[in-house]
């Protein structure tokens, strides 16, 4: 390898398929994570940042038809500045990267500067969609031949590059790309060029997202049927017999959470199962984490807990945070789960309860209701807890009622944080202007600091207000109570108290 190219570094030109974070490509995931800078359009899905590394560089760089953030030779002289700086950068580019995605003039330029690069393909909507949308776009008894064409040039305009007439004569299915403004128009020159008015037709916006939505009519009809449903890009629409199995096969689109826009407040680290299985059931989900973790203050009343450990009767722990926190601070000072020694273990919430299980530990008792009095009564119940030693291992400024209703039973309490919660404000995803602007159906909130810190950056009840549509999920009866403390009631409440129950409890709200 030349010397001068040794101190360059690598243009990574990757597909980020069609909105489904789910169908990114492995290798696609694997650059992401290891990119120094990464220029992303306007197609693909924002949620993919957040594989990036903390300390990388992102940059939107989309076009949309009439608003240009940056033009292509402005993108072109980004890629080129930055691997010349040495950087790994991702051009990460919605669906396959070349299907009508420019990566061809994006490489072009890249080898001109003699910059490497490796192209990435992606899933392309063009397949992807209709296949959620269930439309095969080839199937034996209907279709053997598959085009492809951008819907983006003006039809009607002299000197198109397209030839419409001899589209309308080619045999087999046709998708068409970027097809939201002009449907009508595209079809009426189909019907010119010989192809049959009752020809089935499906336009589909917002494809493999939980925003995705179905208009199928026939080529006569579906210009008024595409602005009667005020269909939004992106969109494309799906040409020939094949939309007839729609109907049959729309699976997508029947899952429960369809057309349900679902904010998760939970800390990056905690959500990706609870934002995966809200995704399954067809939900569109807002990743907007409100708090992030942080270590406690003052470390000193924890470490006097390590030291002391064979003095405690109880350990109580009220959150999932709490467990994960402490552990990692006991095997920074232990080797071996013995050295707790006989101990016994409170979970408030079965949640808490799993992440003690997942390190083999016994939970002793697990109250029904996370309320304090309630888990003071349920260990009190196991055995009297006068003069046992008592620590609560929680977040810094916790509700004081748990350790009130122990030292009323005359335990001797320490309560000692092994975190504190802080306020989340950074947005690379932008989620926090879309629901400013978009709204949604439901809010989650999954502790009293999330509902404290959701109200100090978005104002809960004036959100309410301005969206009537908005309905608000809680976890538990203290965040409940949290809620309550804005005047504002939830629309349901998880039971069992957790990510699970919450999933379920919005579930059977959608489905009544």
């Amino acid at each position: 390898m030349p010397a001068d190219m040794k101190s360059k570094g690598t243009v990574y030109l990757v597909g980020a398929g069609p909105g489904d974070m789910g169908l990114l490509t492995l290798r696609g995931a694997e650059l992401l994570r290891r990119a120094d800078v990464v220029i992303y359009d306007a197609l693909a899905n924002p949620e993919l940042l957040r594989l990036a590394p903390a300390g990388a560089e992102i940059i939107f760089g989309g076009k949309h038809a009439k608003d240009h953030t940056l033009t292509q030779d402005q993108i072109n002289s980004l890629l080129i500045t930055n691997a010349k700086a040495g950087k790994k950068v991702v051009r990460l580019k919605g669906g396959d990267p070349t299907v009508f995605g420019r990566a061809g003039e994006e490489a072009e330029a890249l080898a001109s500067a003699k910059i490497p690069f490796e192209i990435v393909p992606g899933v392309s909507s063009f397949v992807a969609a209709p296949t959620y949308a269930g439309i095969p776009v080839t199937h034996r008894d209907h279709s053997s031949k598959l085009s492809i064409i951008t819907g983006h040039e003006d039809p009607a305009k002299s000197g198109a590059s397209i030839d419409w007439t001899q589209v309308a004569k080619e045999p087999g299915t046709k998708v068409v790309m970027m097809a939201t403004a002009r449907i009508g128009q595209i079809a009426e020159q189909l019907i010119a060029g010989g192809l049959a008015a009752r020809t089935p037709i499906a336009l589909i916006s917002s494809g493999t997202t939980g925003k995705q939505r179905t208009v199928i009519g026939t080529l006569k009809s579906i210009g008024n049927e595409a602005a009667a449903a005020n269909l939004q890009p992106p969109s494309l629409a799906v040409i020939g017999d094949v939309v007839q199995l729609a109907e049959k096969l729309n699976w997508a689109e029947q899952r429960p959470l369809t057309g349900q826009r679902v904010v998760v407040t939970r800390t990056r680290e905690q959500a990706g199962e609870f934002i995966a299985a809200l995704s399954e059931l067809g939900a569109d989900v807002i990743s907007l984490p409100v708090i992030r973790i942080e270590p406690p203050t003052d470390k000193d009343p924890l470490k006097d807990v390590l030291l002391e450990l064979g003095t405690y009767d109880w350990l109580v722990f009220t959150s999932a945070n709490g467990v994960t926190e402490f552990f990692r601070y006991f095997f920074a000072g232990f080797e071996d789960l013995r050295a707790l020694g006989n101990i016994r273990i409170a979970a408030v919430g079965p949640g808490t309860a799993a992440r003690l299980r997942e390190l083999h530990l016994r939970v002793d008792v697990v109250p029904e209701e996370s309320l304090g009095v309630k888990v003071a009564a349920a260990i009190n119940k196991f055995e009297d807890v006068e003069n046992l030693k008592v620590c609560l291992l929680r977040a810094e400024r916790a509700n004081p009622d748990l350790a009130d209703a122990l030292n009323k039973l005359r335990a001797i309490v320490d309560d000692v944080a092994v975190y504190r919660t802080e306020p989340e404000t950074e947005d690379i995803t932008g989620a926090g202007a879309r629901l400013l602007t978009e709204g949604a159906e439901w809010i989650t909130l999954t502790s009293a600091s999330t509902v404290e810190n959701f109200h100090q950056r978005f104002d809960l009840p004036g959100l309410v207000a301005r969206f009537p549509q908005l309905k608000i999920a809680t976890i538990g009866p203290e965040t409940t109570k949290a809620l309550t403390a804005l005047g504002l009631k939830p629309t349901t409440e998880a039971k069992p108290h957790t990510t699970e129950g919450l999933l379920k409890a919005i579930e059977k709200e959608v489905c009544k």
